[in-house]
């Protein structure tokens, strides 16, 4: 990240916490500065290393190393969590409509979604079996994520998390993850964006994520052709594997960029792990801001009526199961994707005829 970048992150947590806070000790000498701390912090994050590597260079034990590291995600997520990892809001719908229809495509396209499976090296033994899948040999955490295409100047590509869903316990798949998942609880309790597009003359009035094969068949999801047949979905299913990239390559960036969650976990406690992971989401989006284009503009005041929570029976219940029948609609995904076929083909298909 810039040096800029750097020093707003150490500003704010400066200002957030009296950890980060220039202190004396009762002999009165002077105690770790909030760039020290913060280095150390983002430097374990960045290369994975044991905490004690940094102790010649920033004069940090590796206790204070790795209380350094809890504070910093921590205060992180506090401080920058409502904007680098909230929800769309109506301006992002539309900013990212348009980002994908005209990069990719695909009109109505709200972005990708896919796992990630993160190694557990120091998972304790009794959680061992809740966490443990048999292709993966080893205990893992996954990631659950959504990503979109982003923009950097000078035009690179770049990705930018939308939602991120992480730490569930269980010998999960994308499948099961997804039943848990917050995703769609704005679309079920009626509050979500509004959003309407046009597709081979058909209206629809629900965005979509690209999917892989594993995804069940919602309305909400668009996912590839198994054994395509003829001409038009074998470009179809070149176009939307060819996007889904979008969330693959937010995984790789992720890994590349902190390397702390590319190799295995070596924490004991999982809501240490769930720290370190959305805060290097929230960095890795906070590099994207301040490189490029991704997120801005935000206003946190959006303006949409909160999610009030009622126990025993749930007001307008019937239409909370309505909108969760639409979602979970096979006719509409299919009638989508159909739909989508022929656009491709429509606006795709000819110059791969001319070829």
């Amino acid at each position: 990240m810039r040096k800029q970048l750097f020093m707003r992150i150490v500003e704010a947590l400066r200002n957030h916490s009296e950890y980060f806070q220039i202190r004396c000790d009762a002999t009165g000498k002077r105690g770790l500065s909030p760039i020290q701390k913060c280095t150390a912090a983002i430097r374990q994050l960045a290369y994975g290393a044991a905490a004690d590597q940094y102790n010649e260079y920033i004069i940090i034990g590796e206790s204070t190393a790795i209380e350094c590291l809890e504070k910093f995600c921590r205060c992180v997520i506090e401080i920058f969590a409502p904007k680098y990892l909230r929800r769309p809001n109506s301006e992002d719908i539309q900013r990212l409509l348009q980002l994908h229809s005209e990069r990719h495509g695909f009109p109505g396209m709200l972005g990708s979604i896919d796992c990630m499976h993160w190694k557990w090296k120091n998972c304790p033994v009794a959680w061992k079996g809740q966490f443990t899948r048999g292709d993966q040999g080893a205990p893992t955490i996954m990631l659950e994520a959504v990503a979109s295409t982003d923009l950097w100047i000078p035009r690179p590509r770049s990705t930018c998390f939308w939602h991120a869903f992480f730490g569930v316990a269980g010998s999960n798949n994308d499948i099961n993850v997804l039943n848990q998942s917050p995703l769609f609880n704005d679309v079920l309790n009626g509050v979500g964006p509004n959003v309407q597009f046009m597709v081979n003359n058909n209206n629809y009035t629900k965005g979509y994520y690209l999917a892989d094969g594993i995804y069940p068949e919602l309305a909400t999801f668009v996912k590839s052709f198994s054994f395509p047949e003829d001409a038009k979905r074998i470009k179809f299913k070149q176009m939307q594997e060819a996007a889904r990239k979008d969330v693959e390559r937010a995984f790789g960036v992720l890994q590349s960029r902190w390397a702390i969650v590319r190799g295995p976990a070596r924490f004991w406690h999982r809501d240490k792990l769930s720290d370190i992971m959305y805060a290097c989401i929230i960095l890795h989006n906070m590099i994207v801001e301040d490189e490029g284009e991704g997120l801005n503009n935000w206003d946190d005041d959006e303006g949409e009526p909160p999610i009030t929570v009622n126990q025993g029976s749930i007001q307008n219940f019937q239409q909370y199961l309505q909108r969760n029948a639409a979602l979970r609609d096979r006719e509409i995904h299919n009638d989508l994707r159909n739909d989508l076929v022929e656009h491709i083909w429509q606006h795709f298909g000819d110059s791969q005829r001319e070829n």
